[in-house]
């Protein structure tokens, strides 16, 4: 992986991690590896850098989260953010989604 210089921008330091790595990571995984206090700050990023990467025939593509005590997928949503309880069993216990670019 390239180092992070200090001159690039927080979008571009996210878009060249997520392109450069091998399996997706989540909001809290970027925050740690990028030194970003803020995960707001990276959840906004991570929505207009999905529309970004598209000009370069790129994409972001978003796991979805998943309920750890049922396994219910939640499917089709567009929100970056981990969802706070599942529709199925109620259970918090929810994986993040998690994200990476690839090309299209």
């Amino acid at each position: 992986m390239r180092d992070f210089h200090k001159m690039q921008t927080r979008r571009q330091r996210i878009t060249e991690l997520l392109e450069e790595i091998e399996h997706p990571l989540t909001v809290t995984e970027i925050c740690q590896i990028l030194e970003i206090p803020q995960r707001s700050l990276v959840t906004e990023d991570l929505k207009h850098i999905a529309k970004s990467v598209q000009n370069d025939g790129k994409q972001l593509v978003a796991r979805t989260p998943t309920c750890g005590k049922c396994q219910f997928e939640f499917k089709g949503r567009r929100s970056v953010k981990k969802p706070s309880r599942c529709p199925k069993c109620k259970s918090e216990w929810i994986l993040p989604p998690s994200f990476i670019i690839v090309e299209q």
